[in-house]
């Protein structure tokens, strides 16, 4: 039979060919991601900043109509003019709790396992602990105990490097954020034309979901701080201040982070009292409670809602691949996996177009 060009499923050498060339394409862009894992890790933070400032930006066009990049540029020095105010009004006041937070963690937990050795059940815990030396164990834990706050110092300090690191962040975000439809055709001229219709309203998806996500965590991180804040003051814990900061900070990683900063603050309040720690966990564990049921389902329906084991997953995933640091991009990362898959193989190869968000 002669080949006939004009019906390419009589020629399966193209076919063949394109299966063999994308491949080749992801197995390269896997290895790729290995190896370059922390630059795209930055990118991708990029990106997230990039979306910020459009949103920010968005925002004073519709209240102003000034244009978006003056905007991105005005919402940059906004942003970097209030950072820089509260970090001089209260930047002192945190580190010096700080510090004060990091010296004392060891005594603190001295006398929180103090108390704990002194009832049957705590001390056959701590018999059991693989240290068995008893309070030498216990001891040899309260030295390392300010590891804890690696997971809000170690992971900005990791996730950033250095002040090249931050600069070349800010700048790639604002270059993402003032020319994002050069890039963003750029990229949709590596899909096949007949695909970018489709491909330019994935990336529109893309785009809307971290938006909402980031700002529904802003919104999420500031509720906890000032709830932890107003708690810790009330039950007049000492350096409430820097505990709910941690609290803000922390919260960001779901799940995970609240424990992390309850644990903190329990024991930062054990030595004034066994009392006033249980206060503090009580207290941590009604904020969470509250923002479980209420004020994330509340931020949810303009937010992004993900199935809360996916998000463990995600999490755990991350940091053992790359660093503690991307723990922080677990979850964005998880929302553009999740609509990547809905959108391309759900929708795209299984014809399920059924609505489940």
């Amino acid at each position: 039979m002669p080949h006939d060009p004009s019906n390419p499923s009589r020629d399966p050498v193209p076919a063949a060919l394109r299966v063999v060339v994308a491949t080749i394409a992801i197995v390269i862009l896997l290895a790729a991601t290995w190896f370059w894992a922390n630059l795209l890790l930055q990118i991708f933070a990029a990106i997230l900043l990039a979306i910020a400032l459009q949103s920010g930006a968005r925002g004073l066009h519709r209240l102003t109509g000034l244009g978006m990049k003056p905007g991105v540029l005005v919402v940059l020095l906004a942003f970097l003019v209030v950072t820089v105010t509260a970090l001089r009004m209260a930047g002192p006041a945190i580190m010096n709790q700080f510090e004060q937070l990091v010296q004392g963690l060891p005594d603190s937990w001295q006398a929180l396992s103090d108390w704990i050795s002194a009832h049957p059940i705590g001390q056959a815990v701590i018999d059991r602990l693989p240290t068995s030396e008893g309070s030498g164990g216990m001891s040899q834990m309260a030295g390392s105990l300010p590891n804890l706050l690696g997971l809000v110092t170690g992971t900005l300090n990791t996730m950033m490097g250095s002040m090249t690191a931050i600069f070349l962040l800010i700048v790639l975000s604002i270059y993402f954020a003032m020319e994002s439809d050069t890039y963003r055709e750029g990229a949709l001229r590596l899909v096949a034309p007949d695909s970018r219709d489709r491909a330019r309203d994935i990336l529109d998806d893309l785009g809307h979901k971290l938006a909402h996500w980031m700002g529904g965590q802003a919104l999420d991180m500031l509720f906890v701080a000032m709830l932890a804040g107003l708690g810790l003051w009330a039950l007049d814990v000492p350096l409430a201040l820097i505990l709910a900061v941690i609290a803000g900070i922390t919260n960001v990683v779901p799940i995970i982070g609240p424990f992390v900063s309850g644990a903190i603050a329990a024991v930062a309040a054990a030595p004034e009292g066994l009392d006033t720690a249980l206060y503090v966990v009580l207290l941590f564990t009604a904020i969470q409670m509250f923002e479980g049921n209420i004020l994330m389902p509340m931020i949810q329906r303009y937010a992004v809602e993900l199935p809360p084991a996916l998000t463990i997953i995600a999490i755990v995933a991350v940091g053992s691949l790359f660093n503690p640091a991307a723990v922080i991009l677990a979850t964005p990362l998880l929302i553009v996996a999740i609509t990547l898959i809905r959108r391309i193989y759900v929708e795209g190869v299984l014809g399920d177009t059924g609505s489940d968000d």
